[in-house]
């Protein structure tokens, strides 16, 4: 028995040691990517953006669980327990119901784009501050006397056409429109980009998996490493572990690999939006098209503004590569800075549209003057737990002025 009890104990601390030890290696290993130690907890929150994480924190869903397929803008969000939002709106957004008929008795702005936008917007459960309509309403008077209501119509990965698309739908249900855009569009102007602006992003593979997989088996597969994934890091212990965050790294690029699982089908998402291999080839060209197809879907969405008797204005979103100097905790979550170029290039050509009479507006130093940390990661602003923000407000200030600016707004006394 004595035998058998020490055989144990002696398993136990071999185990322990071992334990020990991979833990030790993935400090050290992590140690030299980072040039400094990171707590556990850190590293788990990098494997997604705020806009993903915020969605389901607390919670073992993964942001998938958070996503509803909508037959014209791909995706949205859904209200239906376990993993829904409750306040997610009739439309599948966040905020206020969307109309049916424009309101009489408020002054109806639709801020559509992507995960920016719809931060802006406010994308946090009531009663978290509604910066655009808070500082509209603090500061000036609307056009027909009463107050502002601001619909949220951005989302997580959109981009053109997506804000189009969903401002077509409820043009004869709003005052005006805003557009904030330019980020998730500046994928598509690299060198070498396979596909055309319009081509989804991948939160449409995650609601419909056959879309991107030659069976639903790689897709389901890809779904459950995804939720081993999500549950290690709520695990008390495990979400302290650097060695557990390794695993769960592994498992997240492996879940990954899963979702692009490249189809022998004629017919793919991919080929639907193929940019033609001579104009790939030519990047000067290919920066044209695309460029030519961001500036349409701005200028769409300006005509179907005035078919509609709706106001519009269109801006260009701020960058962690433009304008502003970081500080030492922006730097290590902003990630690559490399698209600098690329970027002024791209927002220097949706300007030109100026000239055809497009109220638009580059606010890419709106933070160029901030000593402080803005930025929580390669694009979203950094938020409170009450979901109090300085960039949202100094964001939501500098549009609002400039609004007030191209349509006229009185301030008030």
């Amino acid at each position: 028995m004595k035998q058998r009890i020490f055989g144990w104990i002696t398993t136990l601390i071999g185990i322990v040691f071992a334990l020990a030890v991979l833990e030790v290696t993935a400090i050290a290993w992590l140690y030299v990517e980072d040039g400094r130690y990171t707590p556990a907890a850190e590293l788990f929150e990098r494997t997604q953006n705020t806009y993903v994480r915020d969605a389901t924190k607390g919670t073992s869903c993964r942001y998938v669980d958070t996503l509803f397929p909508h037959p014209y803008v791909g995706f949205v969000h859904h209200a239906n327990p376990p993993c829904g939002q409750p306040w997610v709106n009739n439309v599948g957004l966040y905020g206020p119901d969307y109309p049916t008929v424009k309101p009489t008795d408020r002054y109806v702005v639709m801020l559509t784009g992507g995960s920016v936008a719809s931060q802006l917007g406010q994308n946090g459960e009531p009663p978290a501050p509604r910066y655009l309509e808070q500082e509209l309403n603090n500061k000036y008077v609307s056009p027909n006397g009463k107050p502002f209501m601001v619909l949220n119509g951005g989302d997580g990965a959109w981009k053109e056409p997506q804000p189009f698309i969903l401002f077509s739908l409820y043009a004869s249900s709003v005052d005006a429109v805003a557009v904030l855009g330019g980020f998730n569009e500046h994928y598509f102007f690299w060198p070498g980009a396979e596909e055309r602006l319009e081509r989804p992003l991948s939160n449409f593979i995650d609601v419909n998996p056959f879309v991107a997989d030659e069976n639903f088996g790689d897709a389901a597969i890809g779904w459950v490493m995804g939720r081993i994934a999500g549950s290690l890091a709520l695990n008390p212990v495990l979400g302290r572990s650097h060695a557990a965050y390794m695993v769960v790294r592994g498992i997240e690029q492996a879940a990954k690999g899963k979702d692009i699982f490249k189809s022998s089908k004629k017919t793919t998402l991919n080929s639907i939006f193929h940019m033609p291999d001579n104009i790939r080839a030519d990047p000067p060209k290919a920066f044209a098209v695309q460029l030519e197809l961001f500036q349409k879907y701005w200028r769409a969405t300006d005509a179907v503004a005035r078919d509609n008797g709706v106001k519009s204005a269109f801006f260009l979103q701020p960058a962690p590569a433009i304008d502003k100097v970081l500080t030492e905790e922006e730097k290590r979550v902003v990630g690559d800075l490399g698209y600098r170029d690329l970027y002024r290039r791209m927002t220097a050509g949706m300007m030109t549209l100026r000239e055809r009479g497009l109220p638009i507006y580059n606010l890419a130093d709106v933070f160029a003057d901030q000593k402080g940390t803005i930025y929580a990661d390669h694009i979203h602003v950094v938020r409170a737990p009450d979901g109090e923000s300085l960039g949202n407000r100094l964001l939501a200030a500098r549009i609002a002025e400039l609004l007030a600016e191209t349509w006229g707004l009185q301030k008030k006394p």
